[in-house]
């Protein structure tokens, strides 16, 4: 079974006053490409986030984020009351000693100053915390998986269409094969008639077409080519990592016989047929990219 490299996982678990979020997203690339955004609160376990998912996601470039939302009571920043009181008292003593009036607006002055409105703890990651984020990471990570088996499966179906048409296409050939020594004989016989008061050796002639056709002969491409469709489909099946790679190197060796059998084709039937395999390969060689 094939797994595509596009996929997507979201996962959200919840610890105290807070949502632990995830999201992984994944694209095709011919390395793991990752990227993370991960709330401050949790960079100091980005290597074990990095390995985490390098260890399910061996191909793909891949978008991680963690973030948290929070309860709205617990975002607000607290108000230090003594701070607000020790500076209310310095400010009514200095405009008594100074001779200037107190601020109408007491709460606007005061809020202002420095440090009233400044958090001065240092929240730290709990072990429970982390576990859950890791679960949360996990799940995340397990969901993107199922997306790409989704993917790969919808791939596999249409790389099966594909083969079909090419299989289909090859065998479509056969007829035109068969008629093409007759055809080619008595093109060169009528030729040689043309030209008048020539003999020519019978035998000679039959030794020249046998050499020309051989020339022409398609037969080992076709059956080469018949053989990496039964391999192509066979490789689908593997359940081994790397299958994408594998892939594109049998798509590789199609378009090989494909092209000398079109070197070979000397009838315009037999080239408009050698068009539609080059097309039907073409778009599985797109596809394939998106293989891991």
């Amino acid at each position: 079974m094939i797994l595509s490299m596009t996929g997507y996982g979201k996962a959200t678990l919840t610890y105290k006053e807070k949502k632990i979020n995830v999201e992984i997203k994944s694209l095709n690339s011919k390395t793991l490409d990752l990227s993370v955004r991960i709330a401050p609160l949790y960079r100091e376990k980005e290597m074990e986030i990095r390995q985490l998912i390098s260890q399910k996601l061996e191909r793909g470039k891949i978008d991680f984020s963690l973030w948290i939302d929070k309860e709205s009571h617990v975002d607000a920043t607290p108000i230090n009351a003594r701070l607000v009181e020790d500076y209310y008292m310095q400010l009514k003593k200095i405009a008594a000693d100074v001779g200037i009036p107190e601020p109408q607006d007491w709460f606007a002055s005061l809020l202002r100053l420095p440090e009233v409105t400044t958090k001065t703890e240092i929240e730290e990651l709990a072990d429970e915390e982390w576990a859950t984020a890791q679960e949360a990471i996990r799940m995340a990570i397990d969901h993107l998986m199922d997306f790409r088996q989704q993917e790969g499966e919808a791939l596999e179906k249409k790389f099966n269409e594909k083969i079909d048409n090419i299989a289909s296409l090859l065998h479509s050939l056969t007829p035109y094969e068969e008629s093409r020594v007759p055809k080619i004989k008595e093109r060169l016989i009528e030729g040689l008639k043309q030209i008048p008061a020539i003999d020519y050796d019978k035998g000679r002639l039959e030794q020249e077409l046998i050499y020309f056709i051989e020339k022409l002969d398609i037969s080992e491409e076709r059956q080469r080519l018949s053989n990496h469709l039964d391999y192509f489909r066979q490789t689908m099946q593997e359940d081994g990592r790397g299958v994408g790679k594998k892939l594109g190197f049998i798509a590789q060796e199609m378009g090989r016989e494909i092209n000398t059998t079109g070197s070979k084709s000397n009838q315009a039937e037999m080239q408009n047929i050698v068009v539609m395999m080059k097309d039907e390969l073409e778009q599985i060689k797109e596809q394939v990219l998106n293989v891991l």
